[in-house]
């Protein structure tokens, strides 16, 4: 299923304006920030890549899910529904974990091993 566009909009609009890359995969749209993984879309929610030591609160908020693509939760991924982002700072709050967290962040891959850019346009954001 595809990506909520308006959600993307409003994703992009709060993103920082350096650095940012738009890949589409796991059927949505994952932002990158200084190449790494920060924040995506899936159908109407977002993911979001936040410190695993926050991991555990970050659940107990609104709208807010484990992120279980394999069986197993991913520590330091969740999902937020639309009850936990309707609101310009709702949604803030989430991008601002997601952003504070890609400073230290470890790369999600090796640049060159099998990965490939589907950016919109095929451009960064620089």
């Amino acid at each position: 299923m595809p990506y909520d566009e308006k959600l993307a909009t409003r994703v992009r609009s709060l993103l920082p304006d350096k650095g940012v890359e738009e890949k589409k995969m796991m059927g949505g749209l994952t932002f990158m920030l200084n190449g790494k993984m920060c924040v995506g879309i899936l159908k109407d929610e977002i993911m979001v890549r936040l410190d695993p030591e926050l991991y555990r609160s970050a659940l107990e908020r609104k709208g807010c899910r484990e992120m279980n693509f394999t069986g197993k939760p991913m520590k330091g991924f969740v999902f937020v529904g639309s009850e936990g982002i309707s609101a310009k700072k709702d949604l803030e709050y989430w991008l601002g974990l997601a952003v504070s967290f890609n400073k230290k962040a470890k790369p999600s891959r090796k640049p060159g091993k099998g990965s490939r850019t589907n950016s919109k346009k095929g451009e960064t954001r620089k």
